[in-house]
C-alpha cells in the first residue's frame, strides 16, 4: 500500500504521503463523536425551539462535510500559498467585523453575526485563525531582518482585532485571539516590558469589562458567589455537574441522558456534559486526550519542520484550538466562569464548525514532511 501511494505523483497522492496521519486520525474521531453527540443533544432543543426534531442533526451533518472539505483543500496548500490565503481572509474578516456593527444580527445584547441569504455567519470565528497566520508571516520576516517592525506591526493589528471582538461584545473570542497571539508574539522575541505591559492590560480590561459589562459581572458573580448569580446561568451549570453525576464512569446509554431536555444549549455549549452523561467520565477522558495530542502534536511536527514560520504559526493555532477546547469542557465542569463557546469539532455550529475545519487545514499543511520535488 505504502509503495502504491509513494509511485502516485497525483495532487491527493501527494497530500496522503505528506500529511500527518496521526493529527489527521484525531480529528476525524472527534469529528465521529460530534456527529454521534449531535444525533443525541440535538432533536430536544430543536422541538423546544419549534423546529422539526432532527433539524440541528441535517445542519450538523451539512456542516460537517463541509468543514473537512475546507480541511482538506487547505492542508493542500504551500506554505507560501497559506500566507496569501490567511492575508486575504483577514481582510475580507475585519471589514465583516467593522459591518456587523453596522449591519449586524443581535442575539442576547452581543452583536457578532451577519446574515447572508438565511444564513447566520460570525465573522470574528474568520479572523481567528488568519491573523495568527498574518502574525506569524510578521514574526518570520523580523527574524530575517532585525530591523523590521515585526513585533510593533504584530501587536497593532491584534490590537485593532480585539477592540473590535471586545465591543461586540465577545470576551471569551477576545481572550482566545490576545492569548494565542501573545504567545506567537513571545516565543518571538517580545522584550519583557512588552510582556508586562500585555499582562497590565489584560488584567484591567477583564476589570473593566466586570465592572462595565453586566453579563460578565453576572456570570463572574455567578462562579464565586452562587446567591448573586444570574438564576439562568446557575440554572445551566448545576444541570451541568448533575449530568456529570448521573453518568459515572460509563454513563446512562445513549439517549438516555436529561441534560439534554432542560439545557437550552445543550447541543452546542454543554455538549460536553452531554458526553459525561450518557457516554460516561472515559468518553469525557478521551476527548480532553485527542484535544491534547492534536497541540503537542502539531508542535512537535511543526518543530521537526525546522521552518520559522511554520512554528510560529501552528504554536498560534495550536494554543487557540486547546484554549477554546479548554474554556468549553472547563465551563461544563465549573472550573471557570460560564462561558458561552463551542467544542471545536464537536459541538453544533455553523461558521465555528468550517472556521476550525481552515485552521485545522493550516495546521495540516505547515506539518506535512517535506520530500523534495513533492514539496
Amino acid at each position: 500500500m505504502d509503495k502504491f501511494v509513494r509511485r502516485d505523483v497525483s495532487v491527493l497522492g501527494r497530500w496522503w504521503w505528506t500529511v500527518d496521519h496521526w493529527l489527521l486520525g484525531a480529528t476525524l474521531l472527534l469529528i465521529a463523536i460530534g456527529i454521534v453527540l449531535s444525533v443525541s443533544a440535538s432533536p430536544c432543543t430543536a422541538m423546544r425551539m419549534g423546529f422539526s426534531r432532527y433539524f440541528f442533526v441535517k445542519r450538523h451533518l451539512l456542516m460537517v462535510p463541509l468543514s473537512a472539505c475546507a480541511m482538506v483543500a487547505v492542508s493542500l496548500l504551500s506554505p507560501s500559498n497559506i500566507r496569501k490565503f490567511a492575508a486575504s481572509i483577514f481582510v475580507i474578516g475585519v471589514i465583516a467585523l467593522i459591518c456587523v456593527f453596522l449591519f449586524g444580527h443581535e442575539v442576547k445584547g452581543s452583536k457578532r453575526w451577519l446574515v447572508f441569504f438565511g444564513m447566520s455567519i460570525q465573522p470574528s470565528e474568520f479572523v481567528k485563525p488568519a491573523l495568527l497566520v498574518v502574525v506569524a508571516w510578521l514574526l518570520t520576516e523580523r527574524q530575517m531582518d532585525p530591523g523590521f517592525s515585526g513585533i510593533k506591526i504584530s501587536l497593532i493589528i491584534t490590537a485593532a482585532v480585539v477592540a473590535l471582538t471586545a465591543c461586540q461584545p465577545d470576551i471569551g473570542m477576545t481572550f482566545i485571539i490576545l492569548a494565542s497571539c501573545l504567545v506567537q508574539i513571545f516565543i518571538a522575541g517580545m522584550p519583557l516590558i512588552w510582556v508586562i505591559s500585555a499582562s497590565v492590560f489584560g488584567v484591567t480590561s477583564f476589570a473593566l469589562s466586570y465592572l462595565f459589562l453586566p453579563h460578565v459581572a453576572n456570570r463572574v458573580n455567578a462562579f464565586f458567589y452562587p446567591e448573586q448569580g444570574d438564576p439562568d446561568q446557575l440554572y445551566q451549570i448545576r444541570q451541568s455537574i448533575e449530568a456529570f453525576h448521573h453518568g459515572g464512569w460509563f454513563g446512562c446509554g445513549p439517549g438516555e441522558g436529561v441534560i439534554k431536555r432542560l439545557v437550552p444549549d445543550a447541543h452546542s455549549d454543554f455538549v460536553f456534559s452531554v458526553a459525561g452523561e450518557e457516554y460516561g467520565i472515559f468518553l469525557c477522558a478521551f476527548i480532553v486526550c485527542l484535544f491534547g495530542f492534536i497541540v503537542i502534536r502539531s508542535l512537535l511536527t511543526a518543530l521537526e519542520n525546522q521552518d520559522i514560520f511554520s512554528i510560529f504559526a501552528v504554536t498560534g493555532l495550536a494554543v487557540q484550538l486547546g484554549l477554546q477546547a479548554f474554556i468549553n469542557m472547563s465551563t461544563a465542569i465549573k472550573l471557570i466562569p460560564t462561558k458561552g463557546m463551542t467544542l471545536p469539532f464537536v459541538s453544533y455550529g455553523g461558521s465555528s464548525m468550517i472556521a476550525v475545519g481552515v485552521a485545522m487545514g493550516i495546521i495540516l499543511a505547515l506539518t506535512r514532511r517535506k520530500h523534495g520535488l513533492l514539496e
